[in-house]
């Protein structure tokens, strides 16, 4: 039986793609660093975010808001003002570019259910925000402060601070009244059932009733900007992969202190004493991954961040010639209060904004 022109061409299309989806898990990181944006030729379809992305709609129906943000990849998390939608990481398309983001970057943001429905609420306030033009109403400025306040080229988050609430890491919700606004409403859609108690008593909570009413009010009701825009899109970027990690890395490494020669002489001792002991170096290489993960976790601090001040930390004790002076598990234990120490100084001091 003859098999139609236009099913042979169909046939042959996804022929090619599939190819490529397979080719692109053998690839090397070299090749794939050389990689361009536009000719990974991803989709959301059939990936862990799709799922995300469904569960992320069904809350939203659940509450009887009839908005669906159009989601698409692009090379980092946002939502442009003024579009009711989602760009999503492209590494979150495929298993290999995760490895890779993960070896790039040491983690992988949204790269979990849990961590990305966390993201996906956070981006869905934005967009209702948009799709309702909710931040042009006298009373959501009166809650959260108006929106043309600029951005921050950084901020110094108040750790202790009840006014705003906990979801995404780095007290994001203190950064700009936007962010304020999409944090609120992450936890008003995700924790229908927790957000009462778990901020009782708190300032914040006035935000939550407020959201409460507003989403009351939206509630079965079209939105009023439907703008279908995908900004920024990666069939549209040229950069490379190597380029876009060039940038990030450099970014989070920000401006971390040169010297620690105080501290690591606490710790360490270059006593002639002790010369047949392990260089200090030698041992933060030993325990690297185990004290940038343990000083992350406490910290909340990028992981890569973390890894650049352990190697400024491991250089300087070369240059110093440091050696271990204790037991090695005491040493463990002064190292990762120290370099913890270290971490929130730079937390506190300048917190670099990360647009999300």
């Amino acid at each position: 039986m003859a098999v139609p022109f236009g099913r042979k061409l169909v046939t042959r299309f996804w022929y090619m793609v599939v190819k490529r989806v397979l080719n692109l898990s053998k690839c090397s990181d070299e090749k794939l660093l050389d990689q361009r944006f536009c000719d990974l030729k991803l989709s959301v379809k059939g990936s862990l975010v799709e799922k995300c992305v469904h569960r992320l709609y069904d809350e939203l129906a659940n509450r009887n808001i009839r908005l669906k943000p159009h989601v698409w990849l692009s090379n980092e998390w946002f939502s442009p003002d003024g579009i009711p939608g989602i760009a999503i990481p492209f590494y979150l398309a495929h298993p290999r570019l995760k490895r890779l983001e993960k070896k790039m970057m040491l983690e992988v943001e949204g790269g979990t259910m849990p961590e990305c429905m966390k993201i996906l609420r956070h981006e869905a306030g934005h967009t209702i925000c948009s799709a309702y033009r909710l931040h042009y109403r006298p009373s959501w400025r009166k809650i959260f402060g108006k929106s043309t306040k600029p951005y921050p080229d950084y901020y110094r988050p108040k750790s202790v601070s009840k006014n705003h609430v906990l979801h995404l890491d780095w007290w994001y919700a203190q950064a700009h009244p936007d962010e304020d606004f999409a944090e609120t409403f992450a936890v008003w859609l995700g924790f229908p059932k927790r957000w009462r108690i778990q901020y009782k008593g708190w300032p914040v909570l006035k935000k939550l009733h407020y959201i409460d009413e507003l989403m009351k009010e939206l509630a079965g009701k079209k939105p009023i900007v439907k703008s279908r825009e995908q900004t920024e899109s990666l069939s549209k970027l040229k950069m490379t992969l190597r380029e876009h990690y060039e940038i990030r890395r450099e970014h989070f490494a920000g401006e971390l202190p040169s010297y620690y020669d105080r501290d690591l002489r606490r710790v360490f001792s270059d006593n002639e004493e002790h010369k047949r002991n392990m260089g200090a170096a030698q041992f933060l290489r030993k325990h690297q991954k185990e004290i940038r993960r343990k000083v992350s976790n406490w910290t909340r601090e990028y992981e890569y961040t973390v890894d650049q001040i352990l190697r400024d930390m491991i250089e300087r004790c070369r240059d110093l010639n440091l050696r271990m002076s204790e037991p090695e598990g005491t040493v463990l234990e002064n190292s990762l209060m120290m370099i913890t120490v270290q971490t929130m100084n730079i937390l506190y001091g300048t917190r670099y904004w990360i647009s999300i």
